[in-house]
């Protein structure tokens, strides 16, 4: 194909909610039906629909994964994880610590605690590890003009500096948290390729900060309530401490958002091609919320369709036999998860699909006279197909 000569192309999402709902919900269906088993073809089937979206003015990229490497990605690691978490409860078992699951003295709550607390921060380096690897496995089955995109395989050295950065922003109380977002997207940014391009990120952790103004401002406040907290200003305190909590979490927003599209301005790759992001704050927010309007009342509905008729049927159920009880339990349960999975395409369609939208329009791709020198690569393994990420619950929406 003959591409025109340009030098600044916009991206754009095109995809809409009458395509992507029937096959949303269709593949919810069939993951129910299959007891889960189809979620992994569905996801595969989903990603290869909005992939096909992304455009970079008349190129769409292209998803080339399949729902059985991801399947048997997922297999493998649930018996890695099984084995892992085993190793752990051993050890906490053989140094005094176990979990209690009735605890009948303090002594007993606190070592229940403790329990828990350690399993999480044992299972925290593998959530770095698969989030790094989930995103060079997607990397590694998207194309783009025939061209695949790659990604190093460094998870290794990816949790090392991810810890080591969140025991930095813990012990800041949270002050340097632009530092550690930057330097583990540099760390990433710098290990993606496409065919033998390799990307970098420019700019600097401290150009976040302009991002970061409002979240730094809603910790201010809640200090400030524990001072006056300590001081028996308990009215001040509150009030602080309310408004610091609201500021802190419309000021995430905002730095999630500006730090996309700071980061993504600050990226470029090997032939002088660059990107422009200014995605809106406002905008996402008002996403949010009229999706989740939307959502709210579509699915009230469709759960009263779906429901009422169980709810009539059951009139007079108590005197009806143990089996028939029975029989009406397995309906109910059935149908509750077939109202969530209602809820789950809804959300895709009118949550995530529109806010993927805006994020991707608000790019601009410059110096694209580069893509035309890029070569193929060889082919990546895909690492364990996400299967760690699966695992672990971090598929998000896509």
């Amino acid at each position: 194909m003959d591409h025109p000569a340009v030098s600044d192309l916009q991206v754009q999402y095109r995809g809409d909610a009458a395509k992507l709902f029937p096959l949303a919900l269709g593949v919810g269906v069939l993951g129910l039906v299959t007891l889960g088993i189809y979620r992994f073809w569905g996801k595969a089937r989903i990603r290869r629909h909005v992939w096909g979206k992304m455009r970079v003015g008349d190129d769409a990229l292209e998803f080339t994964g399949t729902g059985l490497e991801m399947f048997l990605g997922f297999l493998m690691a649930v018996v890695a994880l099984a084995v892992y978490l085993a190793v752990v409860q051993l050890i906490l078992f053989f140094v005094g610590i176990r979990f209690v699951f009735d605890p009948q003295s303090e002594m007993e709550v606190i070592a229940q605690g403790v329990s828990i607390a350690l399993s999480f921060l044992a299972v925290l380096p593998l959530l770095i590890f698969a989030a790094y690897r989930s995103r060079r496995y997607k990397l590694a089955r998207t194309r783009f003009r025939g061209i695949r995109f790659a990604m190093a395989n460094a998870a290794g050295g990816y949790v090392i500096r991810a810890l080591g950065y969140l025991v930095l922003t813990v012990v800041s109380l949270g002050l340097l948290w632009p530092l550690m977002t930057f330097r583990l997207e540099a760390y990433m940014t710098d290990r993606t390729w496409y065919g033998g391009a390799r990307f970098r990120q420019g700019g600097t952790w401290r150009g976040l900060y302009r991002a970061y103004f409002h979240v730094i401002v809603g910790m201010g406040m809640i200090l400030a309530a524990f001072v006056f907290g300590a001081l028996g200003e308990d009215w001040m305190a509150g009030l602080l401490g309310v408004l610091g909590v609201i500021w802190g979490l419309v000021g995430l927003i905002l730095y999630r958002v500006r730090a996309f599209g700071y980061l993504m301005s600050h990226k470029e790759m090997e032939g002088g091609l660059g990107f422009r992001a200014e995605p809106r704050a406002g905008a996402v927010v008002w996403t949010y919320l009229k999706g989740a309007l939307i959502v709210g009342l579509l699915g009230g509905v469709a759960s009263a369709v779906i429901l009422a008729p169980l709810g009539a049927m059951m009139v007079g159920i108590e005197e009806a036999s143990d089996f028939v009880q029975l029989e009406f339990a397995v309906l109910g349960v059935v149908l509750y998860l077939l109202v969530l999975t209602v809820f789950g395409a809804l959300s895709l369609v009118f949550i995530s699909q529109p806010v993927l939208a805006h994020f991707v329009g608000s790019v601009t791709v410059t110096g694209v006279a580069a893509l035309d020198a890029v070569r193929q690569r060889v082919a990546d393994g895909g690492a364990d197909a996400e299967g760690l990420a699966d695992a672990l619950d971090m598929g998000g929406a896509f």
